[in-house]
């Protein structure tokens, strides 16, 4: 594939940039937000706009701008300017497709990543190097499938590799809810963590195939463009909704438990409410006990606001993973209309019959 000589009059799309930018950023922070403020009726000490929690206007105005960079983008086309992005593009069913993937991929990766080490570092206290030997699995497992199914399977149906990797993914997460416990240890994330690396594994053998076969050659490169804000947009997804998810959940679990538990005062209950109305943290039990002990909180009050914190933090732990599985769900739905041909050399795109 012959290199595209540089055009000198070529410009920036500094409108581009910028709408595209901001419109990302707004639904991002949107979804940062939602645990503390709410996505709709504002939580309490939340700030309010016009009524309604702030959150709605930030994915509301977000997508409002996302749409005025889609027409800037096509305005710019029609008067042969250079663009960021071809509108048409994304109506070919087959670079939508592997987009989508890309999208569910990174969006259900790093919402795991960011669960599994908050478990092992902060809820079971262990060590950076400890942590990273317990998510080496993932990394044994997604390259023996990467490497493996183009050498095994040269012609592969990408449909028939990118599904079951999907269902890989969710197997992991539905394995570790159901290991996700009070009193667990580090052992349980084995199993999630292999069937994670094969199925991204898999994806990662198919989904650029995909995506660059959808288009002739001269395009390849816009298409990688879409790829890395599609992958660079799910990773940020992932990450901003597992925490929002686990921050809400934590929060609610806590505060419910030490209101129902006898050794916890209503005054200190009531304390509570109020200090932690936009969210409990994510602590280690010593850390919590560090902070009981100055505060000169009763032993048998620390021991059940400690005791509360670990059920409250597996509470939070398994709602946010529970979230990835609902997404690992959509994923396989949305990924149906993937083809059943491996991409042409030539970038003819591929099949997408059954």
């Amino acid at each position: 594939m012959a290199d595209t000589p540089p055009d000198p009059t070529a410009r920036l799309d500094l409108v581009g940039t910028a709408l595209s930018g901001a419109g990302l950023s707004l639904i991002v922070s949107g979804i940062l937000q939602a645990g503390a403020w709410g996505v709709i009726q504002p939580k309490e000490g939340a700030p309010v706009w016009l009524g309604v929690s702030p959150v709605i206007w930030l994915f509301t105005v977000g997508a409002a701008v996302l749409g005025a960079f889609m027409m800037w983008e096509q305005h710019r086309i029609d008067h042969d300017q250079g663009a960021l992005l071809g509108p048409a593009m994304l109506k070919i069913p087959q670079l939508r497709g592997g987009l989508i993937a890309f999208f569910f991929q990174f969006l259900l990766q790093m919402g795991r990543f960011f669960v599994v080490p908050l478990f092992l570092s902060v809820a079971l206290g262990l060590s950076a190097v400890e942590t990273g030997v317990r998510v080496l699995p993932l990394s044994v497992s997604l390259l023996i499938t990467a490497v493996g199914i183009p050498k095994v399977f040269p012609h592969a149906n990408p449909r028939r590799v990118v599904r079951p990797g999907f269902l890989m993914l969710l197997a992991g997460i539905v394995t570790l809810i159901v290991l996700l416990v009070v009193g667990a240890g580090p052992e349980i994330v084995t199993w999630p963590m292999l069937l994670a690396g094969f199925g991204i594994g898999s994806l990662a053998s198919q989904l650029g195939a995909v995506t660059v076969g959808a288009v002739p050659d001269k395009q390849t490169d816009d298409v990688g463009g879409l790829q890395n804000t599609v992958t660079n947009l799910g990773a940020s997804v992932g990450t901003a909704l597992a925490g929002a998810v686990l921050i809400a959940a934590l929060t609610s679990s806590f505060l419910a438990g030490i209101t129902n538990a006898p050794a916890v005062p209503d005054s200190v209950s009531n304390q509570a409410q109020v200090q932690l109305s936009s969210g409990a943290p994510f602590i280690s039990d010593a850390q919590l006990e560090d902070a009981l002990a100055e505060a000169n909180v009763p032993p048998d009050t620390a021991k059940a606001i400690t005791d509360e914190n670990a059920a409250a933090r597996i509470d939070g732990l398994r709602a946010a993973v529970a979230v990835l599985a609902l997404l690992g769900v959509v994923a396989l739905i949305a990924t149906w209309r993937l083809p059943t041909k491996p991409a042409e050399s030539n970038g003819t795109p591929a099949s997408s019959s059954a």
